[in-house]
């Protein structure tokens, strides 16, 4: 593709602030490095993407203010987590994690243990207690 073929197509994904690098032929036949915003295509499907991550926090959330899981589990895939990140920024085991995202064990859990989760989660022991604030 040549440098001024790029696609500009701004669909508000990257919000024009950034520019995602791509590799193009300038004017003298060499690879370049050139700035786009994006195109639709990549847009859409993006899009597509984001709104299903979306989706399933909400529906973790509801799970949540059913008692379903803990808020854990809510915090955990709404920044993209799992249990083996998770684990590794707790320093808690996989299972162990997993045993944390029911309710019947989390609402057990000290706060030493809860500190570890709020710091994986960047936010305050009483923000991961209270589920009402999900």
């Amino acid at each position: 593709m040549k440098k001024q073929d790029v696609p500009q197509d701004d669909a508000n994904m990257l919000e024009g602030k950034f520019t995602e690098p791509c590799y193009a032929v300038d004017e003298e036949g060499k690879y370049t490095k050139v700035g786009s915003v994006g195109w639709d295509a990549k847009n859409v499907v993006m899009q597509q993407a984001w709104d299903a991550v979306h989706e399933k926090v909400e529906e973790i959330r509801e799970r949540v203010k059913a008692n379903d899981l803990s808020p854990i589990a809510y915090y955990m895939e709404k920044q993209l987590m799992d249990l083996s990140v998770l684990a590794g920024y707790t320093g808690f085991f996989r299972w162990t994690v997993k045993r944390h995202l029911k309710m019947k064990n989390f609402i057990k859990l000290n706060d030493k243990k809860l500190e570890k989760y709020a710091d994986a989660f960047e936010i305050n022991i009483d923000t991961l207690k209270k589920k009402e604030l999900l």
